[in-house]
């Protein structure tokens, strides 16, 4: 399931406070110290562009990089592990350590989820050691001082103190190389080869070719499903003995040399194919042992990569965070095939490619890299940009299915929406075509129709029911997204024909983000079948949002800002939300989610759904604040420090926006190819388009104190738009700002980006019920209303929704009596909506319920009477319709007005494990014909889920009661399973127990 490892993680942060928030406040007063916005004048002109990236930001904090050594978008990436497991250890490294494991092949670039770390490497001088200090006292683990350790692009090296050892590392694309400088003469020298390190190991192998030549595999099981990783490694120097520790379930191999052994030095290549891919990939890439000549040759990759973006500024530190925004950015995706074009491919099996013509490329990170790190490629990695999509188009053929978040040649299916329509629309609308455009449409199409994750419900309702899959609302406004990119590359397809081949029509479906609008709030809040989830609090974390709340999704309708600022009440309703969202209180409720990082107000730097929202003030009568809120994003979000990033880099996505944005650029609906203007911070950039072509950017009258641009002039013509179109920029040119420290009223009077201000005809706004319970006692009123009033008239059914329905106009509210299903749907004079449905329950008036036990208010399920509503939950615990209890006992009472006969009691119980939800220990029934004194009847014991059955599971317990006669009350009673076992991810922690639906028969 997609984001299900996230949610392992939340789950498990359940209860802790949202004291991150008082953390990152003070994270951003320390960092304040790194701020040079003035900066140090007469940068000299001799340096490199590589000397301005520093890869220790990120490091700290929650940025989740790594400072070790790869080359742009390389296979490898060579870097120390001091970390085994957590959340802040997912690239392996934090900078907050101070112990050094060893050093491995494989790192991920700010990832939210762990994964990689494939072959670590160990010296030891001494004594060897075999298990790692994460597990043993005994351990290895080396000792070291940031002071002693240094990073460049392609390079790191640092000093151990205990084992006194130098290290250094570089790489080629698909191969590294090591250099250990043993300092203390005495003890032998050994060499750690260690297949145990992170992941779940599947598989393994050694094979000693020689005293200097070692080759073997590495399967293993983590957040790629299955992993496969190759190595061929050479050591320039024989080793004495090979001792391989294979017992005890371990996998390692140590090798041993003599005490006089000063340096040694390794050359190690990668494949995901075979051994005989990595021996081939080193025989091509490092064909000696100079590790001087390597190091500059990886220095100079880089140097031709960043030099894509000629930029400078006079502050010293606002070029460190530039080039090292760049230098993130072009980490990742990362090269998968051999030097001889073969590759795994998703269905498992080998493929080849022809490697002069194409590659193939792993880790996607689509639903954060779609926003700003690939419109950033369609400016600097054009060829990249087509072997990606054509990557996508493969994948396609294997799996039949786009990626949404690829790893290794594995999907992960994490996060939400179909991204890579947003990658291949962009480019097609930006003319970047270099693969079969009717196939990417086909695949497109075919990958947004599939039964999952809501998308049915999407299509055919027009919205998600939050009741059938979690994440709707997140899940809705992403999609209709989506779909705006499909029908955006239809509509350009069909615009370079001769013939209307194609259909032409808008997608209604890229409207159907409206249907999660509530008129009353302004907000985006979840549709629980034809009603609004209750209670709402736009502050709350919950399970209706990815990594959010409904601040920070409810101006998620990039492709369609002109509609959305209508809804809100047009041009000053917008700007006066946008000013609530930046300076309203940044606390927030429900529960703990780790990536809502980064808070000015309610809007999160440090997660991706914000990134577009300063810039939504162009579409106010107030552009001068998207000047504001980016510069002060730009000066507090990043710093040249390792804590310098507010959130996950994910793959570039933090950087690439800062990159775009640090230009006065930001591109807010990849797919249409218009950028807006922000606050630019370079005085000039210099983009090459092409052996030819560039496009300069400079910025006049620039300082920390001048913000707000005045005037623009495109090729010595001024314009008044508040943006560039993407053909502008590639047909190359000058663009120039001119700044002041005030806003420039002529400025506010310019024409905004292109966008949709109305919807297709095709479309008619879902009508809702404003009722805020579905559960009555006598009777209960109706009301219906409809997103966009100008959508009428509403009709509804009582008799059902099909041909021999009767269809009611509706005029006023009406009373309802008995329990019923009532249908409804809006038209205009040309379409209809979709039918909404509503079940309005009658609660039996002969008993009640009262609860001894206090549920959670994300897991309420309705309210105190939510266990005997007749609405079931289902084995999917997010979409809201189970009761949760923390580390408590559940105690549940109904008493009857008048004396029952009963036969069977049953109560629902959901599991899933993994997620820290258990089947109560044991549950009680008592019950009472006096309604005073309780007997017990029956006690049942759970037993524990075997662990190969580990699933999410829903149980209904029942008890049969032989003295039937007369019960007043009865009494239930699940006592809670107790803390997590030792084998459990969360071991020592709290449990849920989650329940629903008390049935009596």
């Amino acid at each position: 399931m997609k984001t299900t490892f996230l949610i392992v993680c939340t789950l498990f942060l359940v209860n802790t406070s949202f004291s991150q928030i008082d953390e990152l406040r003070k994270g951003q007063e320390a960092r304040k110290k790194y701020i040079d916005r003035t900066g140090n004048k007469g940068v000299p002109s001799n340096k490199q562009l590589t000397d301005y990236v520093n890869p220790f930001i990120g490091t700290g904090g929650h940025g989740h990089t790594f400072p070790g050594a790869t080359l742009p978008f390389g296979m490898m990436q060579l870097s120390p592990d001091t970390r085994f497991d957590g959340w802040d250890g997912c690239s392996g490294y934090h900078y907050s350590d101070s112990i050094i494991y060893g050093f491995s092949h494989t790192h991920l670039s700010g990832t939210g989820v762990s994964d990689y770390g494939d072959l670590l490497i160990v010296p030891q001088n001494g004594k060897p050691r075999l298990d790692p200090g994460y597990s043993s006292k005994k351990g290895y683990q080396a000792k070291f001082s940031h002071i002693n350790e240094k990073a460049s692009p392609g390079y790191y090296e640092v000093s151990l103190d205990d084992p006194k050892i130098d290290v250094r590392l570089t790489v080629a694309e698909r191969s590294g190389m090591h250099e250990y400088t043993f300092k203390n003469k005495k003890g032998k020298k050994f060499i750690l080869i260690d297949l145990d390190h992170r992941d779940e190991l599947l598989s393994s192998s050694f094979s000693i070719v020689d005293n200097q030549t070692i080759s073997g595999s590495r399967i293993s099981k983590s957040w790629a499903e299955e992993q496969h990783f190759y190595f061929h490694l050479e050591i320039d120097a024989p080793y004495q003995k090979a001792r391989r520790i294979e017992k005890n379930g371990k996998h390692k191999l140590l090798l041993i040399f003599p005490k006089s052994t000063k340096k040694i030095k390794l050359r190690v290549a990668m494949s995901a194919v075979d051994i005989e891919g990595a021996k081939g990939n080193l025989a091509q890439e490092i064909t000696d042992w100079d590790f001087e000549k390597l190091h500059a040759m990886a220095l100079k990759k880089w140097n031709l990569e960043l030099s894509k973006i000629k930029s400078s500024t006079s502050s010293n530190e606002i070029m460190t965070n530039f080039y090292t925004a760049l230098y993130h950015s072009f980490i990742a995706p990362n090269i998968f095939n051999d030097v001889n074009g073969m590759y795994r491919g998703h269905d498992g099996k080998i493929h080849q490619l022809n490697p002069a013509k194409e590659n193939q490329y792993t880790v996607f990170s689509l639903w954060d890299t779609y926003r700003a790190t690939h419109p950033l490629y369609t400016l600097t990695q054009v060829e990249k940009t087509n072997d990606f999509i054509n990557t996508f188009l493969r994948m396609y053929d294997q799996s039949g299915d786009l990626p949404v978040w690829e790893l290794a040649g594995n999907e992960t299916e994490c996060m939400i929406g179909y991204h890579s329509v947003s990658v291949i629309a962009d480019a097609y609308t930006k003319g970047i075509r270099g693969y079969d455009t009717y196939k990417a449409l086909k695949a497109m199409k075919a990958t947004s129709h599939f039964d999952e994750y809501g998308k049915i419900g999407f299509h055919h309702d027009g919205v998600i029911n939050s009741s059938q899959e979690p994440e709707s609302v997140s899940k809705n406004l992403e999609y209709a997204y989506d779909e705006f990119c499909i029908n955006e590359m239809e509509q350009a397809m069909n615009n370079g024909l001769k013939e209307n081949i194609l259909p032409i029509a808008r997608r209604k479906e890229e409207f159907n983000f409206v249907n999660s609008f509530d008129p009353s709030s302004l907000f985006m809040r979840a549709r629980k079948y034809g009603m609004w989830h209750s209670p709402f609090e736009p502050s709350e974390v919950n399970f209706n949002y990815t990594e959010a709340n409904s601040w920070q999704y409810s101006l998620y309708a990039p492709h369609a800002i002109g509609v959305l600022r209508k809804l809100i009440g047009g041009h000053d309703a917008l700007e006066s939300w946008l000013d609530r969202l930046f300076t309203t209180e940044s606390q927030l409720e429900g529960r703990h989610q780790v990536d809502i990082t980064g808070l000015i107000g309610q809007y999160a730097h440090g997660n991706e759904p914000s990134h577009h929202m300063a810039y939504l003030y162009n579409y106010t009568n107030a552009p001068e604040k998207t000047a504001f809120y980016v510069d002060k994003i730009l000066s507090e979000m990043y710093q040249n420090a390792p804590d310098g990033l507010s959130g996950n880099e994910d793959c570039g996505q933090m950087s690439s926006w800062y990159v775009l944005s640090a230009m006065g650029l930001y591109q807010v609906a990849p797919g249409n190819p218009y950028y807006d203007f922000g606050r630019p911070l370079m005085d000039e950039v210099i983009i090459e388009i092409n052996d030819n072509k560039s496009f300069i950017i400079k910025t006049f009258n620039n300082s920390i104190e001048n913000k707000y641009i005045q005037s623009i002039l495109l090729n010595g013509e001024e314009i008044e738009q508040t943006f560039i179109a993407h053909r502008d920029i590639i047909a190359g040119g000058e663009l120039n700002f001119y700044m002041g420290n005030q806003p420039s009223t002529n400025y506010s009077n310019f024409e905004a980006s292109p966008t949709i201000n109305e919807y297709d005809s095709s479309f008619v706004p879902l009508p809702f019920f404003r009722n805020t319970e579905s559960i009555f006692l006598d009777s209960i009123i109706i009301d219906i209303s409809s997103v966009d009033t100008n959508f009428r008239p509403i009709y509804y059914s009582l008799t059902g929704s099909g041909e021999t329905a009767n269809w009611i106009l509706f005029e006023n509210p009406f009373t309802l009596h008995t329990e019923s299903v009532i249908h409804a749907y809006a038209e205009s004079e040309i379409a209809k909506s979709s039918i909404v449905s509503q079940k309005f329950t009658q609660l039996d008036q002969s008993m009640k319920l009262s609860l001894q036990s206090t549920f959670s208010k994300e897991y309420s399920a309705g309210g105190e009477s939510a266990l005997i509503d007749g609405i079931f939950g289902t084995t999917e615990y997010r979409t809201g319709g189970w009761q949760g209890y923390l580390d408590q006992d559940i105690i549940a009472k109904v008493a009857f007005t008048l004396p029952r006969e009963i036969n069977t009691v049953s109560i629902g119980f959901l599991e899933d494990i993994k997620s820290w939800i258990f089947y109560p220990s044991e549950i009680y029934l008592e019950v009472s014909f006096d309604g005073v004194n309780y007997e017990k009847v029956q006690v049942i014991s759970t037993t524990e889920t075997p662990k190969h059955e580990r699933k999410a599971n829903y149980t209904i317990f029942s008890f049969n009661i032989e003295q039937k006669n007369r019960v007043v009350a009865l009494r239930i009673k699940a006592t809670n399973f107790g803390k997590c076992p030792e084998w459990h991810l969360g071991a020592g922690g709290s449990t849920w127990l989650f329940s629903d639906e008390i049935l009596i028969k």
